[in-house]
């Protein structure tokens, strides 16, 4: 950037360099040529007083020289004194004077403009030629190296300006790189600084910060995710291993039949932990199918209730007509792990509500058990997440029931919350409804 800053101060300095060398040439030409018209004038005044030397004062001017109508030089100025004419043209008839530019004049050297003056006499028409030296392009050579320190010392004051500025402006942006280098190596903990002022930098520090909060509360529900399964993992395994070493210890004591039925059990819960696991997996990689299936809930609801017979009493308002597009498969997944959960803490009945409420359809089920307090009501959803009552009153769940089915509600652009509820605890399950 500073960089880029230089060059463009180096090209406005040179374009406007090149517009005062053309500025100062056209006036110093003007008046260049004026003052060698008015050299001219006087050597015409002269003439005219009948007072012309022979060697006629050059003041500033080059060279001087008078021409008698027979072309003869009558007086000159003294460093051209005895050569011929310096010109041959003359001015029109028209005209009292005309300029040329001559590379050189006769007798002379370089290039100079010369005037001349057409002086009307008694035996003809005399000539007074005024010549100087051309002005160059660069006017002078003073100008030049003026113009060039000049534009130097505004590149620089640009370089130096714009590279105390753009440090300036990025030493917020280095301290919040260094301090995500520092994180990086040390903990997530902590945070990166933000600055006083309300700009863009802050908004950047800000948004950093927030990613932080963000992957700290993804790594400790990493580490609680972590913890909880291998927890879960472990009782099966803990309690199978413990009843077949025992059984070992006593072989011709052991019912071997009961042994292999009460592993067969802990296996079970083995393998719906890892299948819920795998199916959570999915969900989060972004697994879930976009579904192109049109799903009636009531249908869903009856087909579920068929294929599983459930313990306690249920009771449906299955509103005919609510229809869904999403994964069969999947929201029957989700209708199933709300009836386990609700079939788990009911006292004795079950009720399913199936309904459109505007443009989405509604699922609720509702069970008639202790409820669930309002500040509890999301951390059920956290995987592995069961309540001491839960605990207490089932031991079989796996905890991951309801995440996978509020994970489902979201692949299907829905939502899955626990509402108010007269008795025991009500989940209602919003998706919109197919067009």
């Amino acid at each position: 950037m500073t960089l880029t800053a230089g060059a463009i101060a180096a090209l406005v300095c040179f374009g406007v360099s090149l517009l005062v060398l053309l500025g100062v040439r056209g006036q110093v030409e003007d008046f260049e040529r004026e003052k060698t018209i008015s050299a001219a004038l006087e050597v015409v005044h002269l003439i005219k007083r009948g007072r012309l030397p022979p060697v006629l004062p050059r003041d500033e001017t080059a060279a001087l020289q008078v021409l008698n109508a027979e072309d003869r030089v009558l007086s000159s100025s003294a460093e051209i004194r005895g050569r011929p004419p310096i010109a041959s043209f003359k001015p029109t008839e028209q005209s009292v004077y005309a300029i040329r530019r001559l590379c050189p004049p006769t007798g002379l050297e370089g290039c100079m403009s010369v005037v001349a003056f057409r002086v009307y006499q008694m035996d003809g028409d005399w000539t007074v030629y005024a010549a100087d030296d051309v002005i160059p392009w660069y006017v002078s050579s003073h100008l030049v190296i003026f113009l060039l320190c000049l534009s130097l010392l505004l590149v620089l004051i640009t370089i130096v300006g714009c590279w105390r500025t753009v440090d300036q402006t990025l030493a917020p942006v280095e301290a919040i790189r260094a301090k995500l280098a520092e994180i990086t190596a040390t903990d997530s903990g902590r945070r990166v600084p933000v600055p006083p002022n309300r700009d863009e930098l802050r908004a950047l520090a800000e948004a950093a910060n927030a990613t932080l909060d963000r992957l700290d509360a993804a790594l400790e529900q990493q580490r609680r995710f972590t913890s909880d399964a291998s927890h879960d993992l472990r009782s099966p395994i803990t309690a199978a291993r413990a009843q077949v070493e025992d059984a070992l210890l006593h072989p011709d004591d052991t019912d071997w039949r009961e042994v292999g039925e009460a592993v067969l059990g802990s296996l079970d819960r083995l393998q719906d932990i890892v299948s819920d696991l795998l199916e959570l997996a999915r969900l989060d990689a972004g697994g879930a199918r976009e579904g192109t299936d049109l799903v009636e809930l009531a249908d869903l609801v009856r087909a579920e209730l068929a294929r599983s017979p459930r313990t306690k009493t249920l009771d449906t308002d299955l509103a005919p007509g609510v229809t869904v597009r999403g994964d069969r498969l999947r929201l029957a997944r989700l209708l199933t792990n709300l009836l386990d959960n609700a079939e788990r803490h009911a006292t004795s009945r079950i009720q399913i509500v199936v309904r459109a409420e505007g443009d989405s359809a509604v699922l609720e089920v509702i069970d008639d058990g202790a409820g669930i307090a309002p500040g509890e009501r999301e951390i059920v959803f956290q995987r592995f997440t069961r309540l001491d009552a839960a605990r207490n009153r089932d031991a079989g769940g796996t905890g991951l029931g309801l995440p996978i089915a509020r994970q489902v509600a979201r692949a299907h652009n829905g939502t899955l919350v626990i509402e108010d509820s007269a008795s025991g605890a009500r989940f209602v399950l919003r998706v919109p409804r197919a067009g």
